[in-house]
């Protein structure tokens, strides 16, 4: 595990927000990875790998959110979540 979680910032661009079609594919992305993966949206943190969770977020287009990894592969986790 990496020492320190890396992170990013980014912002909801689908008109639609983070609605369950995105969020399934955030999920799958997510899963593919060993590290931990997080969003957050101010104070509320989920996992990524909880479909239920990133729908309870309410990310609607231009929601700022933050991505969080930690782990082997954090690096490659968070570049790939990010897009």
């Amino acid at each position: 595990m990496t020492s320190q979680p890396l992170q990013r910032s980014v912002r909801v661009l689908n008109r639609q927000g983070l609605h369950a079609r995105p969020a399934d594919l955030l999920v799958r992305c997510a899963s593919g990875y060993q590290s931990e993966i997080f969003l957050h949206k101010g104070p509320e943190q989920v996992d990524c790998r909880s479909i239920l969770s990133l729908l309870t977020l309410g990310a609607t287009e231009g929601t700022e959110l933050t991505i969080t990894a930690e782990g082997a592969d954090a690096p490659q986790a968070l570049e790939a979540v990010s897009q």
